[in-house]
């Protein structure tokens, strides 16, 4: 059975897929705002389209009628989801041979819970405009799914990493802050896996929701001194969340503190690769990413 594979937004995550699929996809194609990256799309093995919002151009239109497989990685604004806006019927005969869809969503859509876990089950009460209008957004392509008659896969992420954007480049950039605010934690995820959960999905052609995390919810300040012990430099102070300098969008993130469960992409056959930040870390000091 082909896999032609149509990937809107092929940023971070958006590429780690393309190259998650690339072995098995018949055709992969992804979107950028503009030709600049047209060459990081082609070095992950996808055609490269320009989309910013709106009706597909002709040249993607055309790519949309023999896509398989859509993944939306392109997070909703103010003005609301660009594919859903465009569509706001359905897709109709847009997209005829559409078997499945993979939504990329974030476990901020469960709000804050004081340090507990959640799972797929538990109530959503996001808390930042961002969160809100993901869940939004999630339920828009839950109707849109239903009325193009296929399955979709909301892929919740937490806290993304990888080669280049990680606690070892940070401390190594003397950016690495030591940030405590007692009871805090966060999951992370490395690239890698968001790329090889979404390719198990894509390829089973499986519906529902899904949190893509690692296994060890963890303060952030042990992230960093973890990191800077690898390193071979000594970590840097703590420093108290309260009183720190910060963004209103960093600060935000410490509003919600919870621990995300991740056995439902486990039990769907999902092994990961770097179950926590400690693996992960280490592998990319390995590979030297």
């Amino acid at each position: 059975m082909s896999m032609n594979v149509t990937i809107f937004g092929a940023g971070f995550s958006g590429l780690a897929i393309a190259r998650a699929l690339a072995a098995e996809a018949d055709r992969l194609a992804g979107t950028t705002r503009g030709p600049a990256r047209f060459g990081d799309l082609r070095a992950a093995g996808l055609s490269p389209f320009v989309y910013d919002g709106g009706r597909p151009s002709p040249d993607l239109a055309a790519e949309l009628s023999r896509t398989t497989h859509l993944v939306m990685s392109i997070a909703p604004d103010s003005g609301g989801d660009p594919l859903l806006d465009a569509f706001p019927a359905g897709f109709g005969e847009a997209l005829p041979a559409l078997e499945w869809i993979g939504y990329l969503s974030t476990v901020g859509v469960y709000g804050d819970h004081g340090g507990d876990w959640v799972d797929e089950e538990t109530p959503c009460r996001p808390v930042s405009k961002r969160s809100v209008a993901r869940l939004a957004a999630e339920e828009g392509w839950a109707g849109l799914a239903d009325r193009a008659g296929v399955p979709l896969a909301v892929i919740r992420l937490s806290g993304i990493y990888g080669p280049g954007r990680n606690a070892l480049r940070t401390v190594q950039e003397g950016k690495a802050r030591r940030l405590v605010k007692p009871g805090q934690v966060f999951n992370r995820i490395h690239v890698a896996d968001i790329g090889g959960a979404t390719a198990l999905l894509a390829r089973e052609r499986l519906g529902g929701i899904f949190n893509v995390t690692d296994d060890r919810p963890a303060p952030p300040q042990d992230v960093v001194e973890f990191a800077a012990r690898l390193m071979g430099v000594e970590p840097p102070p703590e420093s108290d969340f309260e009183t720190a300098d910060l963004s209103p969008m960093a600060r935000s993130f410490y509003g919600e503190n919870k621990r995300v469960a991740n056995a439902k992409i486990k039990a769907a056959g999902y092994e990961f690769r770097f179950p926590d930040y400690v693996s992960g870390l280490e592998g990319l000091l390995r590979d030297g990413a």
